[in-house]
């Protein structure tokens, strides 16, 4: 809430009164956010949050709408509807942090170099946990992904390889909050930075260093893997530009 000052006393501050709605929404919204209100709960009638809450129906409509507009609830209709807390869809969340951080970077809101630190600062740690916690099948998996990078010609089609590489690193992490933080950014970094045009060179370097963090995983060495990862993120940065074409390096 904005202090104000009352007119004519410039040293008695107040704090502004919200619209009531506001306040029934955030107070519906702390329940939601602390467990009290659990994904799949029915939530009071309007009536009944009406009466709980000393306010008119519209008013509580009007904070329904906020919480719904939040992706909080879900509203269902019928004998059997109601207002339910939401179930939330990882991969809709992946989706919204992949927008919101496409228009932040288009604006100049989050620069390249800021992004390229939070992939280094979510999957170096990621792989270091992978080193002790990694399948037999993941192992596996990385493999098929790096025979796919190698046999591939097209760039487009690497980078996907390159890509999925990555992705089962950080499932093999164990930490699946991890992959919904990067996937986003990894996601921005090629729609936006990426350079389709890197020598073969640079892809012999990529599977040449993916080769060698598979081999550091499949061993355990923790050490190893952190190092391994870390020198292969910051090899690979002159792969992204900027949007004045120069490359990061």
């Amino acid at each position: 809430m904005s202090e104000a000052p009352v007119s004519g006393s410039p040293s008695f501050a107040v704090d502004r009164v919200r619209p009531a709605y506001q306040q029934v929404a955030e107070q519906l919204m702390a329940r939601i956010l602390d467990g009290s209100l659990g994904a799949g709960d029915r939530l009071p009638s309007e009536g009944e949050l009406s009466a709980a809450f000393g306010v008119s129906r519209s008013t509580t409509r009007e904070a329904l709408r906020v919480l719904a507009s939040r992706d909080l609830i879900k509203t269902v209709r019928g004998t059997t509807g109601g207002s339910f807390v939401a179930r939330v869809d990882a991969a809709q969340v992946s989706e919204y942090l992949e927008t919101s951080l496409g228009l932040m970077s288009g604006s100049a809101a989050v620069s390249l170099d800021q992004m390229l630190v939070a992939r280094e600062l979510l999957e170096i740690p990621a792989a270091r946990l992978a080193a002790t916690r990694r399948t037999e099948q993941q192992l596996d998996d990385l493999g098929v992904a790096i025979e796919n990078e190698q046999r591939l010609r097209d760039r487009g089609e690497k980078f996907r390889e390159h890509r999925h590489f990555h992705s089962i690193v950080l499932e093999a992490s164990g930490n699946g909050l991890l992959k919904l933080m990067n996937d986003p950014v990894f996601a921005v970094l090629r729609a936006q930075f990426w350079r389709p045009e890197m020598p073969t060179e640079y892809w012999a370097g990529v599977d040449h260093d993916h080769q060698e963090i598979r081999q550091l995983l499949e061993a355990r060495d923790v050490e190893g893997v952190t190092i391994a990862m870390r020198d292969h993120l910051v090899r690979i940065r002159p792969a992204y530009r900027a949007f004045d074409g120069e490359a990061v390096l």
